[in-house]
């Protein structure tokens, strides 16, 4: 750790570097960065700003690019920042992502989301929150140990990645198989969910299926319901089947995750027909269902999809089960692991807050880690506005939270 002397320096380095975190917000937040999922050009712009903000404090800078032709310059880029510690046998990773989502409908903001607002220590803008804080936070954590000359006890390396908010094929997942530097033995922190205390760390994930079903029967007159089949009624009484179904088969808790248990539940539903005296020939809807890792999410898709086939039968339509998304969850961060301790310590020291582990229903990046075997804990100082509109971040916490990093930076493990 730190030398009482060398961490006051490092407190007042980071307190000094606030009016720069401010700007660098502003700089980003200006730069929207939606994917072309989202109806936007990509994170080249974004990443071009920070590119040049990392090789300005002597940070040399790797490109990943992940070819995409639905954006204008061809690609979708993420960033790779190393800073050479005392040791070279360990890397410290913090992941932050740079796409942002849509605004939403603009009359539901005070202001301009692309243009960042101070007011009563906080900043106001699309993205300044999600994922910004933490990106903006971890850049001064590295440039305050540079300004005071001061070497990590081993390598740190800033990740500012791609299209995390939709799926990550272009972002980390392609980063993963370019990228030769991660390591088992490596510390991921992927600073991408937290609580108002920054007392929870995040160490696993529950199963991810979105499904979707579609009632297939016969459209016909409202008047003459003989000769059609309706595929309204079908879907309905399906919907209502499923989930009472999964209510009675998935009973297993688990007092990791916060909803202890699996849920499913039925979210978007499709228009059928825009009349009211037609009988629809078909209808759609989704279930949105988070499992708890100990069951197989393929089982219980071939499980769902048996059991729709049954009814559908029954009342006379065809029944199909397709997956928007499935995702089996990945091996859970142990609460031993090395990352786990050193973020405590720091928490606790910078804070004053004793940590606990948690599960989360959610999908983080950090699964993609576990998935490769490199144990990567989610964490962060949040207000959880983010993907609201008039998102917001607290300024001290941004602040804070670089000191967090500039304490796991001098920690042994």
């Amino acid at each position: 750790m730190w030398q009482d002397r060398i961490w006051q320096q490092i407190t007042e380095r980071v307190a000094a570097l606030r009016p720069e975190m401010v700007r660098m917000q502003a700089e980003l937040t200006a730069r929207p960065a939606l994917g072309p999922t989202n109806g936007g050009t990509g994170e080249v712009e974004k990443c071009a700003y920070l590119k040049t903000r990392l090789e300005g404090i002597g940070v040399p800078v790797t490109e990943h690019r992940a070819p995409d032709d639905r954006v204008p310059c061809g690609y979708r880029p993420s960033l790779i920042g190393l800073l050479p510690g005392r040791s070279a046998d360990r890397t410290i990773w913090i992941m932050t992502h740079v796409d942002v989502v849509p605004p939403g409908p603009r009359e539901l903001w005070s202001t301009d989301p692309y243009q960042v607002i101070e007011q009563d220590g906080k900043l106001f803008g699309r993205g300044v929150e999600d994922n910004q804080q933490e990106l903006v936070a971890s850049f001064h954590a590295v440039q305050a140990l540079l300004d005071l000359k001061l070497k990590p006890n081993f390598n740190v390396g800033l990740v500012f990645v791609a299209d995390e908010e939709t799926g990550s094929r272009y972002g980390i997942e392609y980063v993963l198989k370019h990228e030769a530097r991660f390591r088992n033995d490596d510390l991921v922190l992927v600073p991408d969910a937290g609580n108002e205390e920054g007392s929870h760390i995040e160490i696993a994930e529950k199963s991810i299926a979105w499904l979707k079903f579609t009632t297939t029967g016969r459209q016909t007159h409202g008047s003459t319901p003989n000769k059609g089949r309706n595929a309204l009624r079908a879907g309905s009484r399906l919907l209502l089947h499923i989930d009472h179904w999964f209510r009675e088969r998935y009973l297993a808790e688990d007092p990791l995750f916060s909803p202890p248990f699996s849920t499913a539940e039925p979210t978007k539903k499709e228009n059928n027909v825009p009349n009211i005296n037609t009988i629809p020939g078909e209808d759609v809807f989704y279930f949105d269902c988070r499992i708890l890792p100990q069951y197989s999410i393929q089982e219980m898709l071939e499980l769902v999809r048996t059991e729709a086939q049954k009814l559908g039968d029954e009342m006379g339509v065809e029944v199909k089960v397709t997956t928007e998304q499935i995702e089996q969850a990945a091996p859970p961060t142990s609460p031993d692991a090395p990352v786990v301790r050193v973020l405590s310590r720091a928490v606790k020291d910078v804070y004053g807050q004793e940590t606990r582990t948690i599960g989360i229903g959610g999908g983080t990046v950090a699964a993609f880690f576990r998935r490769a075997g490199i144990p990567a804990a989610v964490w962060g100082k949040y207000c959880g506005c983010a993907h609201q509109p008039n998102e917001y971040c607290i300024i001290e916490n941004m602040v804070g939270d670089a000191r967090v990093y500039c304490h796991i930076f001098g920690q042994e493990f």
